[in-house]
């Protein structure tokens, strides 16, 4: 049975009986709906016989929330099972997961997700700006560009709850974005770049030439374990990568191989020719290692560049695992594996090369990526390169006096 009621000027409540309880006693789903439209009598009746019947649909298919009874955490279920399974990427649902089970749900799984709060958001951002919100055991404050990335999941999951009509209206509404700041970048220069190749040439091959690679041609950490001995043409003095695959380790599912980040990050990038020679001793390697494994290889079609025993690609924890002991074991300053792209970067910036070929060897989306990301780098060129009019501004005689 289903019926409406008049509850104010403009509003209606929507009722639909779903059986009896375990005591004999008529269960019902509510929901109240406004009308903002002008309807005669008759056309008023039509509307709401459909969405009483749209209701019960809705029911039927187990499709109803109650935001009356929801809590945040109960939203986040359905979010997850609705949404997120299906709509987000499964690396990207699981960092999200991180920040929901440690952060979010603890703050707001208990509230009924209806009466959270312009306020209540806010308050919990700028706690989370204060010392000891770490997560990670480290000591000081939590990145502004975490700080973000909570907000962006906030939105999220709030904008799903108003599409769903769970509530009328996102409490992140009129929140601004937190700023970001651009962390300083740790870099090597071209000393320290030079003095990082000769701490490698004691290390284990394969190491060495993920190493050089990521420092010469900008290869992400993802790129770099995805690539196969299929993307790399080895000529005469001439070498290529064709990045065409990224990959990630997302726990309970295992790697994964995907497309890189964006529709740009699929490129060609040219590899010193100073490095094919140990790229090709490694490939030799490879074979051997694999045609020895015989049966014992695991990874099918696929044949990584970077591999651990019987081809399993490298988990990408490993990598700033063996980097980080590497720099301490060499007494190298350290900077992130990340920032070997960085340095790659700004090394090219330095050579006097231009924004649009750094932009094409990193996958940038444009090359306004480059320019931001890069910007300070750029400018300490552009400066360096003004220097060089200085000679027009002296005069003949000052040229002659310098010249004896």
């Amino acid at each position: 049975m289903a019926s409406y009621q008049k509850r104010g000027e403009n509003s209606y409540l929507l009722v639909v009986e779903v059986g009896q309880d375990a005591k004999g006693k008529r269960k019902k789903r509510t929901k109240t709906i406004k009308v903002t439209e002008k309807f005669t009598p008759k056309k008023l009746e039509e509307y709401l016989d459909l969405e009483l019947v749209k209701f019960k649909m809705e029911i039927e298919a187990g499709e109803y929330i109650a935001p009356e009874k929801m809590t945040f955490s109960s939203f986040v279920g359905e979010w997850r099972e609705k949404y997120a399974q299906s709509e987000l990427g499964a690396k990207t649902l699981e960092n999200y997961l991180i920040q929901i089970n440690n952060r979010l749900i603890p703050e707001f799984g208990h509230l009924r997700i209806d009466q959270i709060k312009p306020l209540h958001i806010v308050t919990f951002l700028k706690e989370l700006q204060k010392d000891g919100n770490r997560k990670d055991g480290l000591e000081g404050k939590l990145s502004s560009g975490m700080i973000e990335y909570i907000h962006r999941v906030l939105k999220n999951i709030f904008n799903r709850a108003v599409d769903w009509k769970v509530i009328k209206t996102s409490p992140m509404e009129g929140i601004k974005k937190p700023r970001v700041e651009q962390a300083e970048m740790g870099v090597y220069d071209e000393g320290e770049a030079h003095t990082l190749l000769l701490a490698l040439e004691t290390e284990p091959l394969m190491w060495r030439v993920m190493i050089t690679l990521a420092l010469t041609t900008g290869l992400r950490r993802g790129e770099l374990l995805g690539l196969e001995w299929k993307h790399i043409e080895l000529g005469d003095g001439v070498g290529t990568i064709d990045v065409r695959q990224s990959l990630t380790f997302v726990k309970d599912i295992g790697y994964q191989i995907k497309e890189p980040k964006t529709k740009n990050s699929i490129r060609k990038v040219s590899i010193p020719p100073s490095l094919l020679p140990e790229i090709k001793s490694l490939k030799v390697q490879s074979a051997k290692a694999r045609m020895q494994s015989e049966e014992l290889w695991e990874e099918g079609e696929h044949f990584f560049v970077f591999s651990s025993v019987n081809g399993k690609p490298l988990y990408p924890s490993s990598v700033k695992t063996w980097w980080s002991r590497f720099t301490k074991r060499h007494n190298l300053k350290y900077i992130r594996f990340h920032d070997l792209r960085h340095t790659s970067a700004t090394l090219l910036i330095n050579k006097g090369v231009h924004a649009k070929i750094i932009s094409e060897r990193l996958g940038h989306a444009n090359i306004l990526t480059t320019m931001n990301v890069y910007g300070h780098a750029l400018r300490s060129a552009d400066q360096e390169a003004a220097k060089h009019f200085d000679s027009l501004f002296e005069s003949p005689v000052t040229k002659t006096k310098k010249q004896v």
